[in-house]
């Protein structure tokens, strides 16, 4: 009679076994089958710097004063924001000379900062945001809101106000708060070009 109990215990503790083999086999089936994550681009690649701001276009049409004035001073930029430099271009000219403007835009300020004039010309077309340029010690003749084209009088030198040995005009421009070279915006032909010329053209005869 002992032997029937024995068996039943036995049958018993095989049929858990079999349970947990089952549930074991459900499990590692289920683990193999499941779908591998895919990690995000954000989680795998190297953070990117920000997009750097939009080159300056060269849409120069005419120099500050005069034809091709003498450099006094080119831009140098500074290390940090405050840091020393020159942040425009010093061009030499003659108090009355009139200063143009370089290229065609909107005028967003005409007046007189620390005791100097100044004008400021926004480019349109040029970024987001605009360029702008400025140009001191001027006295204006533009006033704010003016659109003006390239090579329009906005002012002439003034003869104090200068920060130059000799009387210059200081031409700066920015993109908001980030100074760059103005130079940038003429052309290579505007740059090293003398006074226009015109040429003849073939075929036509040259008045006598």
């Amino acid at each position: 009679m002992a032997r029937a109990p024995r068996a039943a215990t036995a049958a018993r503790a095989y049929g858990r076994s079999v349970v947990r083999l089952v549930l074991l086999l459900f499990l590692t089936a289920a683990v193999l089958l499941a779908p591998v994550p895919r990690l995000t681009p954000t989680a795998t690649s190297v953070p990117t710097a920000p997009d750097p701001a939009p080159a300056v276009p060269a849409v120069g049409r005419a120099w500050p004063v005069g034809v091709r004035p003498p450099i006094l001073r080119g831009w140098e930029p500074p290390a940090t924001t405050y840091g020393r430099g020159h942040r425009g271009v010093d061009l030499a000219a003659p108090a009355g000379t009139p200063v143009r403007a370089v290229a065609a835009g909107r005028v967003s300020f005409a007046g007189r900062v620390a005791g100097k004039g100044v004008v400021s010309v926004e480019l349109p077309g040029t970024g987001d945001p605009p360029l702008r340029t400025t140009y001191e010690p001027v006295r204006t003749t533009v006033k704010k809101g003016d659109e003006v084209e390239a090579g329009e009088v906005v002012g002439t030198v003034e003869a104090t106000g200068s920060h130059c040995a000799e009387t210059c005009v200081h031409w700066g421009l920015r993109r908001a708060d980030t100074y760059l070279d103005p130079l940038s915006l003429l052309p290579p032909w505007l740059l090293r070009s003398g006074p226009s010329r015109l040429l003849p053209v073939l075929g036509v005869p040259l008045p006598s």
